[in-house]
């Protein structure tokens, strides 16, 4: 097993990319490709230079994504076909089975669905492309963004904050009146009941 950031200058096909996640927020993917389109052409190489991919390399010598899940959608959807990555273990001599339990033990794998609930393996997307829209994750995301909470480094602190919203703010509110479950979710974030979260910002004011 070799650990350790290793940068690969070659690029390497989005399409060949493994998610290690079953669904991202939509409206975050779709934020990253209005950015994009914003940098003039002659920094997008520059871009992609400072934004590289970390993957682990598995079985059958396959890279699996375990971050920027949502910029990798969002370029392949801006016709981006070819990224950098970033190597942080390869240990393409485990057997399937125990790498995704290394995976998930490393707190590199979120095999749960639009629907909060968790799902084998084997329900893994293989492409980015087939990765689902979960609009909690897109209403965490602008949460965290308009400073409901703190950017952490706890693995997939946003899909955390997304669980927390899914139990207590209705889907058809988000999908129909997004601005108004934001302002819901901003008044949960400030309670206690969202004190356990990562990134919380403290109580909210009377």
């Amino acid at each position: 097993m070799v650990l350790g950031r290793e940068p690969r200058i070659n690029p390497v096909p989005l399409l060949e990319l493994r998610p290690t996640q079953i669904t991202v927020g939509k409206r975050e993917v779709d934020a990253k490709r209005i950015a994009w389109r914003k940098h003039p052409e002659k920094e997008k190489s520059d871009f992609l230079g400072r934004h590289l991919i970390p993957v682990v390399c598995g079985p059958r010598e396959r890279y699996y994504i375990i971050d920027h899940h949502h910029l990798a959608l969002a370029l392949h959807r801006e016709g981006v076909r070819e990224v950098a990555i970033t190597v942080v273990a390869d240990v393409r001599q485990l057997p399937r089975d125990a790498f995704w339990i290394y995976l998930d033990n490393r707190g590199w794998l979120h095999p749960f669905d639009a629907e909060g609930k968790r799902r084998s393996y084997a329900h893994l997307p293989r492409r980015i492309t087939d990765l689902v829209d979960d609009p909690y994750r897109s209403l965490a995301g602008e949460l965290r963004l308009r400073g409901g909470f703190s950017k952490d480094t706890t693995p997939f602190s946003e899909f955390l904050w997304a669980d927390f919203l899914r139990r207590r703010i209705g889907r058809r509110l988000v999908a129909r009146h997004f601005a108004r479950a934001l302002t819901r979710a901003m008044k949960l974030a400030k309670g206690e009941d969202a004190g356990y979260l990562p990134g919380w910002c403290g109580r909210l004011e009377r």
